[in-house]
């Protein structure tokens, strides 16, 4: 046996070891349902001027992303793209959400929509905070 240096793996060297994974936790957890899940906003010639990525796992929708055009910004379409994921979430009996942001990209505006901090994360960046916030789609 040898243990390699640290290097960017190889695509199906990472699927292995993310199968593994899954398989150990898979023993506590039982299977669970896992799904890649995006919104986009696109302009009159299909350009992608914003959206916001996710995945649910685990009985939770992870926010994983979300993007607005400075062109667009201030028009409402972060709050349409967040109501569009828990709307979803929802539809699949998903009722937690889970996200991540930073000092300088939008705490308040989740905030406003009804995000819990629950942890902080001082220079991650260097320099900056990092936050992360849950809801509950209490319904």
């Amino acid at each position: 046996m040898e243990l390699t240096k640290p290097l960017p793996p190889e695509d199906g060297d990472f699927e292995v070891l993310r199968a593994g994974l899954t398989k150990f936790n898979e023993t506590f957890t039982g299977a669970v349902f896992r799904e890649k899940i995006s919104v986009f906003i696109k302009d009159d010639t299909g350009e992608i001027v914003g959206g916001i990525l996710g995945e649910i796992n685990w009985g939770w929708l992870h926010i994983q992303g979300l993007w607005i055009d400075e062109s667009i910004r201030s028009g409402g379409w972060g709050t349409k793209l967040l109501s569009s994921m828990e709307d979803y979430a929802l539809s699949k009996d998903i009722k937690n959400i889970r996200l991540e942001t930073t000092t300088f990209q939008a705490l308040d505006f989740y905030i406003k929509s009804g995000y819990c901090v629950f942890g902080e994360l001082d220079n991650m960046p260097q320099g900056h905070t990092s936050y992360f916030l849950q809801k509950h789609l209490g319904i």
